[in-house]
């Protein structure tokens, strides 16, 4: 066991570090947002982990961009997948109803720039997934927003394939 235990602190001794992208996330009121209602946590705490939740995607998506690499965004709105619906008994909160005409929506503006500082792509973008309930694929399970983080990643993917992002 001990033997065991040294060889695999060697081997993560000798991993590197990984070098990749990264981003800056700002938040532009999001009290104002169309739909960033809880439904069994208080109003501030949903946001603060709405926020933490969409900057831990944003934060992977950034890892697929090549060294140096610096992504800004900016969001200007969000409106979940679902809708709040109040449920009238008093042991139970409202509830969030997932329909597919309540399709996950963001808005938001971006500059990529490279490792010199370079504006490599810019732009303002209403992300949409009309078809969200129609998907085989999964996101990563790391974030409770699992139909936002796939409209998002396929956004991302789209950007690298059209080459307006470069890739790692």
């Amino acid at each position: 066991m001990k033997k065991i235990c040294t060889v695999m602190l060697l081997a993560l001794a000798m991993v590197g570090p990984a070098y990749a992208g990264s981003v800056r996330v700002s938040w532009q009121e999001p009290e104002k947002f169309t739909d960033i209602r809880p439904t069994n946590e208080s109003k501030i705490g949903f946001q603060e982990r709405v926020i933490k939740e969409f900057d831990r995607i944003f934060d992977d998506l950034a890892k697929k961009l090549p060294d140096g690499y610096v992504w800004e965004i900016t969001v200007t709105d969000v409106d979940l997948a679902g809708d709040v619906r109040p449920f009238f008994t008093p042991m139970v909160n409202d509830v969030r109803v997932i329909r597919d005409l309540y399709w996950p929506r963001m808005s938001f503006r971006f500059d990529l720039k490279d490792e010199q500082g370079k504006t490599v792509a810019s732009g303002t973008e209403d992300v949409k997934d009309m078809s969200f309930l129609m998907r085989l694929g999964v996101a990563s399970g790391h974030t409770s927003f699992q139909y936002e983080e796939q409209m998002l990643r396929d956004w991302f993917n789209k950007q690298q394939k059209e080459k307006i992002f470069p890739v790692r």
